[in-house]
This record gives C-alpha cells, sequence and structure tokens, in this order.
C-alpha cells in the first residue's frame, strides 16, 4: 500500500529529513528558551507549533534559487534554505558574525544574501511587497525563481498584506503568500481580528486561488506548496495559503499567554503538536524506528550543543563599529 508521502512523490529519505529539520528547530528553540531564563540571551520568539508549515513548505521549494522572505518566527525555513544553528545562536546572543545584523538587530529579523533570504524589519507584514517586489524583478528579467513569503494571521489585517497580494494579482507574479495561522495576534484571538471564516477566503479578491490546510500536517503543506509553486514557475501567478496551527509557547519572552490562554485550551492544543503527530506517522509506516530517531536526537544535541557553545564565547561588536551597515564607510562605492 502507497504511503501518504509516496503518493505526493516524496520518498522515505526525504520524509526523514523533513522530520529531522523539524526537530532541530524545535531543539534550537527549546534551547533558546533556557538561554533566555538563565540571563544569557534576551529575547526568545518561538517557532513551537509551526515547524510543520515551515518546514513542509520550505521543501516544496528550490532552496538552490527561490527567495523567501520570512516572518519572525520561521526558523524551520531559514533552516532549510542554508542558515545554520551556529548562525541562529550568533544572532540570540547579538554577537559580531551574526549574519542577519551583525548583532545589532533582534532575534527573528532574517536576512543572508547568499542564502536569498530577504532582510525582515520589525514593522509586521513589510516583507509581503518585498517578496512581491522580487518576484516583479524575476518576471520582469525572465530569470527562474519564485518568492515565497510568510506571515501571521494578524499581520494580514495590515496594509501591506493587502497592496502586496492585490499587486502580484494583477500582475500575475510568481510568488506565493503562505499565512501561518496559530491563531494569536499576540494576545487578540483570531475571531477579534478577522470576519471571515479563513484567512484564505480573501484570496478571490486578489485574483489568486486561495487555500486552507491544516498546518500542523508537513505532508499536506507540502502539497499545496509545491502545486503553488509549479502554478508560479508555469507564469499562472500568486497563490495564498493559509496554515492553520498554534503557538504552543508565548508570543515571545516578554509575554505571559496565561493571562489570555487557559490551561484546558494549551493542553488540547499540545495533543496537536506537529512533531508528535508527525513522529506517529512515520512510526506507523516503518519510516522511524527508535534507533533512527535516538541517533538523530544525539546528532541534533550535538548540533545544538557546539552551536551553543561557539556563540556564547564568540566576540561581540566593536564599540567602535556601532554604525557599520547605517551608513557607507568608503563614500558609497560598495
Amino acid at each position: 500500500m502507497t504511503n501518504r508521502h509516496e503518493a505526493i512523490g516524496l520518498t522515505n529519505d526525504d520524509v526523514l529529513k523533513m522530520y529531522e529539520e523539524m526537530l532541530l528547530a524545535r531543539r534550537i528553540d527549546e534551547r533558546m528558551w533556557l538561554l533566555n531564563r538563565a540571563g544569557k540571551i534576551p529575547f526568545v520568539i518561538s517557532c513551537q507549533g509551526q515547524e510543520a508549515a515551515q518546514i513542509g513548505a520550505a521543501f516544496a521549494l528550490d532552496n538552490a534559487k527561490d527567495y523567501i522572505a520570512p516572518y519572525y518566527r520561521d526558523m524551520g525555513v531559514v533552516l532549510h534554505f542554508g542558515m545554520t544553528p551556529k548562525e541562529l545562536m550568533l544572532s540570540a546572543f547579538a554577537k559580531a558574525e551574526d549574519p542577519n545584523s551583525g548583532g545589532r538587530q533582534m532575534p527573528g529579523h532574517f536576512g543572508q544574501k547568499k542564502n536569498r533570504i530577504l532582510t525582515g524589519s520589525s514593522p509586521v507584514t513589510t516583507q509581503v511587497p518585498h517578496a512581491v517586489g522580487v518576484a516583479l524583478a524575476a518576471k520582469m528579467r525572465g530569470e527562474d525563481f519564485i518568492t515565497f513569503v510568510t506571515l501571521g494571521e494578524g499581520s494580514s489585517n495590515q496594509g501591506d498584506f493587502h497592496e502586496g497580494l492585490n499587486f502580484a494579482g494583477v500582475h500575475k507574479l510568481p510568488t506565493i503568500i503562505m499565512v501561518e495561522n496559530n491563531k494569536y495576534a499576540i494576545s487578540v484571538p483570531y475571531d477579534r481580528q478577522v470576519a471571515a471564516e479563513n484567512i484564505s477566503d480573501r484570496a478571490i479578491g486578489y485574483g489568486m486561488p486561495g487555500v486552507t490546510v491544516d498546518g500542523t500536517d508537513p505532508l499536506e503543506v507540502y502539497k499545496v506548496v509545491k502545486e503553488a509553486a509549479d502554478r508560479a514557475r508555469n507564469g499562472e501567478g500568486p497563490s495564498l495559503i493559509e496554515t492553520v496551527c498554534y503557538r504552543l509557547t508565548a508570543h515571545s519572552s516578554d509575554d505571559d499567554h496565561r493571562v489570555y490562554r487557559t490551561d484546558e485550551e494549551l493542553a488540547a492544543e499540545k495533543e496537536k503538536d506537529p512533531i508528535l503527530l508527525f513522529s506517529a506517522y512515520l512510526r506507523e509506516n516503518g519510516v522511524l524506528t527508535e534507533d533512527v530517531e535516538q541517533s538523530m536526537e544525539q546528532r541534533i544535541k550535538d548540533v545544538v550543543n557546539e552551536a551553543t557553545d561557539y556563540a556564547e564565547n564568540a566576540p561581540y561588536a566593536e564599540p567602535e563599529h556601532a554604525l557599520r551597515y547605517v551608513y557607507a564607510e568608503d563614500g558609497g562605492n560598495n
């Protein structure tokens, strides 16, 4: 009998890699929370609960040529596109070698030219018109790549979202907009943010297909993003995808989610933890054995420990370099 992953063109090795990347993102995130609570790093904004949406989508893209504009929770996406655990830890510790900003920006503000990760900024949703603009460049130049941008459902109420989707739809640009609906915009629940039943219902207003999918299932996310990527590459224009998941942690390390979420709600949602669900699927289908999982966990533990030790001991930026990357140092020639 064909497994679900084989039916959509994925091998056993593919789904094991998916699971390992999901697990790596989770273990890095967990380590960052421990470091924060120990007073070693100042801030964490978590991906926990959204790894399936992130990794499922990233696997459906071409990480050797496509451009991504991730939002601040997208650790899984940037890992797949080449950012390393060491680089993520350097960012968390705000060290000079941080590839995102040289230690100048908060964690989660990803940006890395060599891996085609478009630099993000603190105002939410500004990444949408950026991704749409790069998709316009692809179309104008006739270059073979698409763009992929993510955001939370709260961000879908910002003007940048509507302007970006309208422009992408009018010009049939090769871009995918994926909303990771984790049900809360900080403390505001979905039904107090959006009148529509689904974020994807908005797609028709911009002349593009919209689909809502289970964001706790990486295979379902892979399938719809792959279809959207194929459409974009064939000149059929953009797509809006909504992945419904849940944020398992507080909004950030500065938030107390117990103020607006009950213990019963959290307990019920933790039963839908994508790591546990995908692990169970792989075990049921004979892909993940206890030995393979133990080896994977040890490999990830070693990587996370090495990344933590390196970043903790790495130097901070020199004080006299505070204005680097803000003003040109050579008259603007480079």
